[in-house]
């Protein structure tokens, strides 16, 4: 019998709060906490306008050793690691896949993702591919991506091989119950260490960002405002009481 063991979670307020800051603000202020290159790199948006934020359920692919995992696609669905990420989720919840890059096998097809949304599950952030995109697209999830195929998850070179354990997603490094922002800029990790330290600071960037954003449609000076100069500080001051 197959057994993994789930996620730690953090708090919803945690998660609730990064929720509001975007992938873009989170690199620059996690490598300002010295993690140079959170991205995970390769996966693109596939649902455009979609926004996510939630601990990572992690998958890990391996090259396909056929002694090991059987190729035909509904055998002994149960011994199907893939399934068994996807038993995991939890409402909010993002599940990362680690498919080394590959082009040829489809890590979920619809089914899969339609439980995945109807467990509450967030997004997926993959580095590889799945299949029936027509009708995952459908589904209110987003989706990060690597492309499609009309392949099954080990129909050609990989197999899936653990659940939520530490993977390379994208050549980043992903920690189960860590926390995953992704947007329209593509897709970020953050270290559950780092976390509300993150929290504080982007909070802080994303005021002042949005007074900024206000004085340049205004036509105000790009050497004041962006970044916030100090002779600009009392001015942002005035404002953010005045929005309280």
């Amino acid at each position: 019998m197959v057994q993994t063991h789930d996620i730690e979670r953090p708090s919803k307020a945690l998660v609730e709060g990064l929720s509001k800051i975007g992938s873009a603000t989170a690199t620059g202020e996690l490598s300002r906490l010295g993690v140079s290159d959170p991205q995970i790199l390769g996966p693109l948006p596939y649902t455009t306008g979609k926004a996510i934020c939630g601990p990572a359920i992690t998958l890990q692919y391996m090259p396909m050793r056929e002694d090991l995992y059987p190729q035909e696609e509904y055998k002994d669905p149960e011994k199907q690691l893939h399934r068994h990420a996807l038993y995991h989720t939890q409402p909010g919840d993002v599940v990362v896949v680690d498919a080394r890059g590959d082009m040829s096998s489809g890590v979920f097809g619809s089914m899969m993702l339609t439980y995945f949304q109807g467990r509450g599950g967030a997004g997926i952030v993959i580095d590889g591919v799945i299949r029936d995109v027509e009708e995952a697209s459908k589904l209110d999830i987003g989706m990060w991506l690597r492309g499609v195929s009309p392949n099954h998850h080990t129909q050609t070179n990989i197999m899936p091989f653990a659940v939520n354990e530490p993977i390379a997603c994208g050549g980043t490094l992903v920690i189960p119950g860590d926390i995953v922002i992704a947007d329209d800029d593509g897709a970020v990790n953050v270290p559950i260490a780092l976390a509300q330290q993150l929290l504080e600071n982007a909070s802080t960037h994303v005021e002042w960002e949005e007074f900024t954003r206000l004085r340049l449609l205004e036509g105000g000076d790009l050497r004041k405002y962006y970044p916030l100069r100090d002779d600009a500080r009392a001015e942002y001051e005035e404002w953010k009481k005045a929005q309280d």
